[in-house]
């Protein structure tokens, strides 16, 4: 993305400031185990407004009538270019983001009650980290502690994320085109696994084929960790051990995708480990899709979050009447919930720097305070059917998991589904055809 964007959601934040100022950090790095770091991943707050993808960074943004961006960083060290690689500094850093001035990061806690004392409202991410809290709480005190002088601390504590969910919600072009990128690696890495699999492979075998095709694609990596769960394993909705064997007999569940540029894909295709349903797997699958494409035409600007959801319900329903899982009709297995056994999760959820993005999904208490679907808002769709072995459940259809996941935008017309990987029984079966 350009750093005019970056610059221009800045301005954005600090136009809802009055006076006021915000400061967000970054991520922390994490070790992993005594001298091992994690690979860094920033922060996706500070990531949206900043594009700056190093550690111990923070951003303050200065509202009232002399507004001033301020970024805070490392300073430019060749003994630690040396072992860790490049680091921008802060002059080169101010000029690289589009920021009005850039300091050490050594010296924000000097800075910060100067550049919080006598401003309205102080705007942070309050709650998000115990250290951070502390941290402002700190600079709080140092302001306050010069009352006598004068000088007044913000008397209006906010929390920053509930301005950025809101904008985070609705994506711009950059950011569409973006997500589409990842959606178009995940999906390729999807159809790879499908053309891999074979009866006796390990599940983390089918993952390797995943996350060969995301890198040698250019994604950063897998997005969240991947499920790879073959027969019951797809019964359990966060399956991430994927080591079990793949039986010729059953389903293999695949959950997964990609990052790239900070923005996450989140596909989940279900396909015949031997490249061809059996007549069971193939009735429980098109009751899925079917789920899936009433959802998707429930899927458009004015409808409500909870709307497409219904939709899939409903069909998901009358499947599990039709399966002789459950008795009674659709709108009595809606009303009571008697499908939950077998559909306990919704059918989607917001998309974008996080898997599960940031944004509300109602706004108030009551049943019908859903937020309604604007063009630009991405989400996904999934819809899904599980019959864990045991229980009330015919016993023919034990250890069956299905779920269909893709990614939606939001048009101004209605929808447009921008992930590829095969999805019909044909085309799965196509792609699988083994020679």
């Amino acid at each position: 993305m350009s750093v005019q964007a970056y610059a221009a959601r800045r301005q954005r934040v600090i136009e809802r400031l009055g006076d006021g100022v915000a400061v967000l950090a970054t991520a922390p790095e994490r070790i992993r185990n005594r001298d091992a770091h994690y690979p860094y991943r920033f922060d996706s707050y500070f990531w949206y407004l900043s594009g700056f993808p190093e550690p111990e960074a923070v951003i303050v943004l200065v509202g009232g009538q002399e507004p001033r961006t301020i970024l805070f960083c490392r300073e430019k060290s060749e003994e630690r270019e040396t072992w860790d690689g490049f680091r921008y500094g802060p002059e080169a850093a101010a000029s690289a983001f589009g920021f009005c001035e850039a300091h050490s990061i050594a010296s924000l806690d000097q800075m910060l009650p100067e550049l919080i004392a006598n401003r309205s409202a102080l705007w942070h991410s309050l709650g998000h980290d115990a250290d951070w809290d502390a941290r402002i709480t700190r600079a709080l005190n140092a302001v306050r502690s010069q009352s006598r002088s004068g000088t007044r601390a913000p008397g209006d504590i906010r929390d920053l994320r509930g301005l950025l969910d809101q904008m985070r919600l609705t994506k711009d072009g950059h950011e569409i085109e973006i997500m589409r990128r990842a959606a178009d690696i995940a999906s390729a890495g999807h159809s790879r696994a499908m053309r891999a699999c074979r009866a006796g492979m390990a599940e983390y075998e089918l993952e390797a084929e995943l996350s060969y095709e995301f890198r040698r694609r250019g994604a950063d990596g897998h997005a969240y960790t991947p499920i790879v769960a073959g027969g019951a394993n797809a019964c359990i909705l966060h399956y991430i051990e994927n080591n079990k064997l793949l039986s010729s007999q059953s389903l293999v569940l695949i959950d997964a995708g990609c990052e790239v540029a900070g923005y996450a894909s989140d596909i989940t295709r279900t396909f015949p480990v031997a490249g061809r349903f059996s007549a069971l797997q193939r009735e429980v699958y098109e009751i899925v899709l079917a789920a899936q494409q009433a959802a998707l035409a429930a899927v458009h600007p004015g409808a409500s979050f909870t709307d497409y959801h219904q939709a899939a319900l409903r069909v998901l329903s009358q499947g599990l009447i039709d399966l002789k899982v459950i008795s009674g009709s659709v709108d009595g297995a809606v009303e009571s919930e008697a499908y939950k056994p077998w559909y306990m999760h919704r059918t989607g959820h917001w998309l974008g720097l996080d898997v599960h993005d940031a944004g509300e999904y109602k706004t108030g208490s009551a049943d019908d305070d859903w937020v309604r679907l604007a063009a630009g808002m991405t989400l996904t769709v999934e819809p899904g059917l599980y019959f864990r072995p045991g229980g009330e459940v015919p016993t023919h259809l034990h250890g069956i998991g299905v779920r269909i996941e893709d990614d939606v935008l939001v048009t101004a017309n209605g929808c447009v589904v921008y992930t590829s990987a095969p999805k019909t029984i044909d085309e799965i079966e196509e792609v699988m055809r083994h020679e």
